[in-house]
């Protein structure tokens, strides 16, 4: 048999340049949106469950929920513009335990590519899914009754807020999946801190409704200030404060997170 020798880790990463790195990412992004052209129900799903929220709460829960100086539709979206980002992001976990269970990143170590290109690359296709998901939200939104109240400029950053404050959880997503490495445990464990996030949050309830002990974390979580940014923008309120804790919060969460995953990703074998 032919032994083939691979360049030592120092060679290869001494070619690997910006320009190389990101030719890397993208393709990889491209090899994960390319899985939605050839399995369709995927992105068909991603667009279903948020749009049953959306006629969920709009016309079953909104009803009775009193959100005084607003409609509930005008309060709802924000909440559902973070929520689809929030959740589409779980797909990531499960993504990457399922290359890692299979084999697939055992063999990109192996190739004279950017170490950074699997992790990048695989955030990077699910903001780009976040976007359309994100656009069809906006188009539900209207259909429901929903409508901006802010300034293009206000509409357009609070809605590319959202996909950051998404893009920066996908991090934490990629970080469960290659720690768990089994597809079934990632979406479990992916999806076990977005609903005390989510749903004890002012998305879709306002938080004064809440127990006292409660509206202490609820006003103080991440979800609930990029919810609260949101909303404050598209109605036209302006955002204050929350628009740099927002910020913040995004940014620590990427920055963390990235490092945990790199990490990981480090470590972790088949």
């Amino acid at each position: 048999m032919t032994t083939i020798a691979l360049p030592d880790q120092s060679r290869r990463a001494a070619r690997i340049t910006p320009a190389v790195a990101l030719s890397d990412i993208v393709g990889m992004a491209q090899r994960n949106l390319r899985r939605y052209t050839r399995t369709p129900q995927l992105l068909f799903f991603s667009a279903v469950q948020p749009i049953m929220f959306v006629l969920l709460f709009r016309y079953v829960f909104g009803g009775a929920i009193r959100t005084p100086g607003v409609s509930y539709v005008n309060f709802l979206m924000p909440g559902i513009f973070v929520q689809v980002v929030l959740f589409g992001g779980a797909a990531t976990a499960v993504g990457l335990a399922e290359d890692l269970k299979g084999g697939a990143i055992d063999r990109f170590r192996t190739l004279p590519m950017a170490r950074s290109a699997v992790l990048a690359g695989r955030t990077l296709a699910d903001l780009c899914r976040n976007v359309f998901v994100v656009i069809l939200m906006v188009g539900v939104g209207l259909l429901v009754g929903f409508r901006f109240g802010g300034s293009f400029w206000d509409d357009v950053g609070a809605l590319l807020l959202v996909l950051l404050f998404g893009y920066a959880f996908s991090w934490v997503f990629a970080a469960v999946g290659l720690a768990v490495k089994d597809p079934e445990t990632a979406q479990i464990a992916g999806f076990l801190p977005l609903f005390p996030l989510v749903f004890a949050s002012a998305a879709f309830v306002p938080v004064a409704s809440m127990p006292g002990w409660l509206q202490a974390f609820a006003n103080n979580q991440p979800v609930s200030i990029t919810v609260e940014m949101a909303r404050g923008l598209l109605m036209g309120q302006g955002a204050g404060h929350l628009l740099w804790q927002s910020v913040v919060w995004s940014l620590g969460i990427f920055t963390v997170f990235m490092v945990i995953a790199v990490r990981v990703y480090g470590r972790s074998s088949s």
